[in-house]
């Protein structure tokens, strides 16, 4: 992983050049085919390993990377900023993000992974998935069902509570699916919830993915916009106070003057 670091992490900083911007933005390829082909090939390689027991923490932040680098390939332009605020974190964290596309399930941990345990909140359809199930068990999430909310409440709290004490940081997206708009009354406090009763702190993310568009059909390979960047900003790790609400409060606002900032 430290390859990983000196690449993406070196300041506090990324951005991509514009020279990664590759031969695709010269010739009349279906940039969409091609990025869903090359994705698919990472898939059933990583499913492949998956299957062996051999998917680690490494081998997940490194085919992330891939993904963060056919993306770069396909034209997307990352934007990445506050990286200090998650290089210097020195134990066990809830991580929340806003949720726009299927793609920030496949770049986190590269980003992440890279220096700390971390596992996310997903549906167990996702757990399940034909394509994307055996993979994603391979990294030991804690799942939901999304049938009963008080159900998914306790089960978040104490297998979280758990996860986070045992050293694994736990990434959340409380908006429970993924939103082209970003609405705050949408976004709940599970994180917050989780992050207070174990006693540790939250970083929030603040990101706008719409580059990787939802599918109408297959909703994980929507169409692909060039002309987005892809900006992530992660903020600094906050305290949880009380009810956690002004935090809570703190981080929507975060991420809504950071969209506004770049829908403007």
């Amino acid at each position: 992983m430290e390859s990983i670091k000196n690449i993406l992490f070196k300041e506090d900083t990324y951005k991509t050049k514009e020279n990664s911007r590759v031969f695709l933005d010269k010739i009349s390829l279906n940039t969409r085919t091609y990025f869903v082909f090359k994705y698919l090939q990472l898939l059933f390689r990583n499913r492949r390993v998956a299957k062996k027991g051999l998917y680690d923490r490494r081998a997940w932040a490194l085919s992330s990377y891939e993904v963060i680098k056919l993306i770069e390939n396909c034209g997307g332009r990352f934007e990445i900023e506050g990286i200090n605020n998650l290089k210097n974190i020195q134990e066990p964290v809830v991580i929340v993000s806003n949720h726009m596309s299927a793609m920030e399930s496949m770049i986190f941990p590269g980003l992440i992974a890279p220096f700390m345990e971390v596992t996310f909140v997903v549906k167990e359809s996702l757990a399940k998935h034909f394509l994307f199930g055996v993979v994603m068990r391979a990294r030991n999430p804690i799942t939901v069902g999304r049938k009963n909310s008080k159900d998914d409440l306790i089960k978040v709290l104490n297998q979280g509570k758990e996860v986070l004490r045992n050293g694994t940081s736990v990434v959340i997206f409380p908006q429970g699916g993924r939103r082209d708009v970003f609405k705050a009354e949408e976004f709940n406090s599970l994180g917050v919830k989780l992050a207070s009763i174990a006693g540790v702190k939250i970083l929030p993310i603040a990101l706008k993915t719409d580059f990787w568009g939802n599918g109408k059909i297959i909703r994980d390979f929507g169409k692909i916009d060039r002309k987005k960047p892809i900006h992530i900003k992660f903020g600094e790790p906050i305290t949880i106070e009380g009810s956690g609400k002004e935090q809570n409060k703190k981080i929507i606002e975060f991420i809504s003057d950071n969209l506004f900032k770049w829908n403007n």
